[in-house]
């Protein structure tokens, strides 16, 4: 990745940081008018404050062993931006989780990460635990012609959703490529994917009174002689 890049992921990563320490502040996670929330950050929530804590108690315990005032305003600031930090990265966690609207599953993780599947993309989803190797929060998994991308929490997922057809989805780590299976970690995986397959089945239901309905409305029309 060139300079430019770096710096173009660093401020953006610095304003979803801020912007969800904001909206965490003001309670107001973002998720549509109408869908419904499925957190996902139980797992590593204790672990993110358990350093929240150890750094807040850091914070004065260095100001108050250093005698050197500049180095002590110094590590001031850094110990205060890292505590930021650490709670803006938990902030983010809480105030985007997942959701399940009329118009699909939206898949997150914190601001970095937002995928929309669209309920005719989907057709299938199971729970299902899998633990998935290395530390990355996006992991492209292949075998064969079937790709899969997880979207994990503490290296592990719980939910699979299979694609219909293999669908290019908006992150970086699959450079492009189409994937055949989404899978996420939820804090509540059985009743994520409940809520998937009833909206599936509603979905599958009102597609099926549309096609009805314009049957109807073709049979109904007056043929080109008729209408003459």
């Amino acid at each position: 990745m060139t300079v430019a890049g770096l710096l173009r992921k660093a401020v953006t990563f610095e304003i979803g940081m801020w912007c969800s320490l904001w909206r965490w502040v003001r309670r107001r996670p973002d998720v549509p008018a109408g869908a419904d929330a499925f957190p996902y950050a139980s797992a590593v929530t204790p672990v993110l404050w358990t350093f929240i804590v150890l750094s807040a108690v850091e914070i004065p315990l260095v100001d108050w062993l250093l005698p050197w005032q500049s180095l002590r305003i110094a590590l001031l600031v850094v110990g205060v931006y890292g505590l930021l930090w650490m709670i803006g990265l938990l902030a983010s966690m809480e105030v985007y989780p997942h959701s399940v609207g009329d118009h699909g599953l939206r898949v997150r993780s914190g601001f970095a990460v937002d995928v929309r599947v669209p309920w005719e993309e989907i057709v299938a989803v199971r729970a299902r635990r899998r633990s998935v190797e290395g530390s990355r929060t996006v992991v492209v998994e292949e075998s064969g012609e079937r790709r899969a991308v997880s979207v994990t929490v503490m290296s592990s997922t719980q939910v699979d959703v299979e694609l219909r057809t293999p669908l290019v989805l908006p992150l970086a780590r699959t450079r492009g490529r189409p994937v055949t299976e989404l899978r996420l970690a939820a804090d509540d995986p059985a009743a994520l994917v409940r809520r998937l397959r009833a909206g599936l089945a509603d979905h599958a239901a009102r597609t099926d009174a549309a096609r009805v309905d314009a049957a109807r409305a073709d049979a109904a029309a007056p043929a080109d002689g008729d209408a003459r």
